[in-house]
C-alpha cells in the first residue's frame, strides 16, 4: 500500500505533463483550432476516460442485439494488436492477428452484421458510408479521445469500483485525460456495479459523479451465461460448486470476473496477462501443464470470448492434447428495471435523428 502511494508521488509530476497534455488538445478542438468532423449520419461512439477495463464492448454488443433486428449496423474499432493496417472489413474467417480480437468477436457472434477496423475513424466512417450505402448506423468502438470524429451520441463508461472522480491522469493513474473531461458525454453509464447495488448507493455515487443537466446517467452489471467450448459452442457447461477452474486471461481487469466465479466454482486458478496479450507457445504449454496439475475428476479451463480469438491461434495444440477450453458469455443488464428507459433512450436519439 505505502509502496502504491510513493510510486504514484514519483509518476505525479509526469501525469500533470500528460494532462497539460490531453487539456491543451481538447483546448484546441473546443476553440477551433482543431476541427471535428461530424456526419448527417448516425454515430454512436462508445468509450471511456481510462485505460481498459470499463466493459465497453459487452455494452456495443447490447446495442447490437437492441436494434440488430431494424437496422444495418456497422462497428468501426481500430482493432488494436492486429498485423495489419488500414482500413479493413472482417470476416469471420480471420483470425486475431489480422482483425483484432473485439472486432472479430463482434463479427462471429453477429454474423449479418457489417465490421470494420481503421486506425482513423475520420477516414473509416465516410468509407464505410460510400462502400455499404446500407448502412444505417456505425458503432464506434474505444473513440472517446478521438476527438477528430463528433459523433451524434457520446456514451461514457466508467467502472463503479474505480469511477473517473477517483483516478487521475497516466502513468501515476488510469485517466487519458482529466475527469472533467465527462462533460462531453450525452449518457454516462456506470458498468460492472454489484448485483445487488443499493438505490442509497447509486445516489450516493450520482452526487460524486454530478452529471450535467443534460446528460442521462444509468447503472449497469453483467450477467453470466453457460460457457461454451470454444471450437463448438453447441458444447456447453453448467458451472457448479463441484467445478474446479482454470482461468486464463488476458484482460484489464479481472476482478469483477473473479468475483463471480469463485461464487459459482468450487475453487478458481489464474493464469494473468495484460490486456490483449497475445500468447505464445511457452504461455501455452504451461496453461497444458497448470491444467494437468488440478487434481479434480470435474475441472475445465475457462476464459473471456475475447481472449478465446486470440487462445484459438493455437488451434492444432489444444486439439491435440484436448485441452477444454470453454469462453463465458457475457451480457450487460441495467438496474432499476432501467433497461426499457435506456433502449427507448437510444430508440429516440435514432428515430429523432435529422439529416
Amino acid at each position: 500500500m505505502i509502496q502504491n502511494i510513493l510510486v504514484k508521488i514519483l509518476l505525479a509530476p509526469f501525469s500533470l505533463l500528460y494532462g497539460l497534455g490531453a487539456a491543451l488538445n481538447s483546448f484546441f478542438y473546443r476553440t477551433g483550432l482543431l476541427k471535428s468532423v461530424q456526419f448527417n449520419f448516425p454515430v454512436i461512439s462508445i468509450g471511456n476516460l481510462s485505460v481498459g477495463g470499463s466493459g465497453k464492448t459487452p455494452h456495443i454488443e447490447y446495442l447490437i442485439r437492441l436494434l440488430k433486428d431494424y437496422l444495418n449496423i456497422a462497428t468501426l474499432s481500430r482493432g488494436y494488436g492486429r498485423k495489419t493496417r488500414g482500413y479493413m472489413e472482417v470476416y469471420s474467417y480471420m483470425n486475431a492477428e489480422q482483425a483484432g480480437d473485439e472486432p472479430l468477436q463482434f463479427k462471429r457472434k453477429f454474423p449479418d452484421i457489417l465490421a470494420v477496423v481503421a486506425e482513423n475513424r475520420a477516414f473509416g466512417i465516410p468509407r464505410i458510408i460510400s462502400d455499404h450505402p446500407e448502412a444505417q448506423l456505425i458503432l464506434l468502438d474505444d473513440a472517446y479521445q478521438h476527438r477528430a470524429v463528433k459523433p451524434g451520441m457520446n456514451l461514457l463508461l466508467t467502472e463503479y469500483d474505480k469511477p473517473f472522480t477517483r483516478d487521475f491522469p497516466l502513468p501515476s493513474g488510469r485517466l487519458r485525460e482529466w475527469p472533467n473531461a465527462y462533460k462531453r458525454a450525452d449518457t454516462i453509464i456506470v458498468s460492472k456495479c454489484p448485483e445487488d447495488l443499493t438505490i442509497e448507493k447509486a445516489e450516493a455515487l450520482r452526487k460524486e459523479i454530478a452529471p450535467q443537466p443534460n446528460q442521462r446517467l444509468f447503472f449497469s452489471y453483467y450477467g453470466y451465461g453457460s460457457p461454451y467450448y470454444i471450437f463448438n459452442p453447441r458444447y456447453r457447461v453448467d458451472l457448479t460448486q463441484d467445478w474446479d477452474v482454470l482461468l486464463i486471461c488476458a484482460i484489464a481487469k479481472k476482478d469483477y470476473l473473479l468475483s463471480y466465479l469463485e461464487q459459482t466454482a468450487a475453487s478458481v486458478k489464474v493464469m494473468a496477462y495484460e490486456d490483449h496479450h497475445f500468447f505464445d507457445k511457452g504461455e501455452i504449454g504451461q496453461l497444458h501443464t497448470e491444467f494437468q496439475r488440478l487434481e479434480s475428476d470435474r475441472k475445465v479451463i475457462l476464459t473471456t470470448e475475447k481472449d478465446a480469438t486470440r487462445l484459438e491461434l493455437h488451434r492444432e495444440f489444444l486439439l491435440e492434447n484436448r485441452l477444454p477450453i470453454f469462453a463465458l458469455p457475457v451480457e450487460v443488464k441495467f438496474h432499476f428495471d432501467e433497461g426499457p428507459v435506456f433502449d427507448q433512450y437510444i430508440r429516440d436519439f435514432l428515430l429523432n435523428f435529422k439529416v
